[in-house]
């Protein structure tokens, strides 16, 4: 069966300019692989930028070289809430990625060989600025909108800030304006179980031709607990085991068990994600708090911000609860900013932003109907 976006190959931005990063590391030059769907206009004002989660990548739709769709294929293509008849979407793979962009599985150019533990801390900051170089190297001098969904809505935040004439719309998405005490403890968890793990080496793994499978998958498997929720994982599992009787031994018996395990197998294996670009990812949450240059409030973090915006949360979702958007609803009307928010009613916990949902469709057709009209010459048909 074929795709109305086809078979959609990356594209790789060398960027030469060198980069100085939060940490005060300076990256020499880098690269970013990013893909792009739909045609962007004579004066480029119809481009929208997709910001990826944490396991996330540049392939948002289409279908890769192995025919595998995108990660948010559900919304983006021809007639779909974010239209590509009408958008150019772009999406790049994070600095610090493991999916072509520069980061621990790259060659450092001072040393030739890969930089595993040794490439630097990354933040949603230099996320952000190197996004910007991208955004000039298109020929782009506005985003119609910037879209993101959990690390991703953080993105959109800190563009909104640092950028704010640089985008019309920002749409933030089951996000959070800092992580609790109790989500920083869940990435610290997920990188000691890879930090650990005897095949880590020092984050130096590669060099010994090995993974720390064990600890990625742990850590995937934490992870992909608190994406879920209780009612969610109640109503597909249950109690329900394996087999009738008891064994009375601690191998897996009970359905969750089996497909925790399943899922933190696939993620270490066929997914194959660098341990040491996830130990970055999860840092890098851990550390965004834009509010703190501001005294440690996010009304005045935000007063500079000029984008509309569409805030949405889950009702399941208490990795990143509604009230972590309230916080960011809150900030923004302190400032007279024109912000719309929806509370979508779902069962699927924090991974709700990526599923099918009546619901979420219809706001999120009716906001992107919305950027549409704000793009100069084209009339809203979405």
């Amino acid at each position: 069966m074929s795709h109305p976006l086809g078979i959609v190959t990356p594209q790789t931005l060398h960027i030469e300019t060198p980069l100085t990063l939060s940490s005060g590391s300076v990256l020499p030059r880098y690269d970013l692989v990013y893909e792009t769907y739909g045609t962007l206009n004579a004066d480029a004002s119809n481009a929208l930028l997709l910001c990826h989660a944490l396991s996330g990548d540049h392939h948002v739709a289409g279908l890769d070289a192995d025919n595998k769709p995108g990660w948010w294929d559900n919304y983006i293509g021809p007639g779909k809430p974010i239209d590509t008849n009408y958008f150019f979407v772009v999406c790049s793979n994070n600095l610090g990625g493991c999916r072509g962009s520069t980061g621990p599985t790259s060659l450092n150019p001072e040393t030739g060989k890969i930089y595993g533990p040794d490439f630097p801390i990354v933040t949603c900051r230099d996320w952000v600025n190197s996004q910007n170089e991208l955004r000039k190297h298109l020929g782009i001098e506005q985003w119609a909108a910037l879209i993101g969904g959990s690390m991703g809505g953080m993105q959109v935040l800190q563009w909104a800030i640092d950028y704010p004439d640089k985008l019309r719309h920002a749409l933030v998405i089951a996000a959070a304006p800092k992580l609790s005490a109790q989500n920083i403890a869940f990435n610290e968890v997920a990188r000691r179980a890879i930090m650990t793990d005897p095949d880590f080496h020092e984050g130096r793994f590669l060099e010994h031709n090995t993974i720390p499978k064990q600890g990625l998958a742990q850590a995937r498997m934490l992870g992909h607990l608190t994406y879920l929720s209780d009612d969610m994982m109640g109503a597909k599992f249950g109690r329900e085991r394996r087999e009738e009787a008891l064994k009375y031994n601690y191998e897996v018996e009970f359905q969750v068990e089996s497909y925790l395990r399943y899922q933190g197998e696939k993620f270490a294996t066929k997914q194959n994600f660098d341990a040491n670009t996830y130990l970055l990812m999860t840092k890098a949450l851990d550390y965004f708090d834009p509010a703190a240059e501001f005294d440690h409030n996010l009304s005045k973090a935000l007063a500079q911000a000029t984008a509309q915006f569409l805030v949405v949360s889950f009702t399941s979702d208490w990795r990143f609860a509604p009230e972590r958007s309230h916080e960011i609803v809150k900030a923004l009307l302190d400032n007279d900013a024109d912000v719309c928010y929806a509370e979508i009613t779902s069962e699927h916990g924090h991974d709700a932003f990526l599923l099918p949902n009546k619901h979420y469709e219809g706001v999120f057709r009716a906001y992107m109907k919305r950027v549409l009209q704000d793009v100069p010459g084209k009339e809203s048909t979405i």
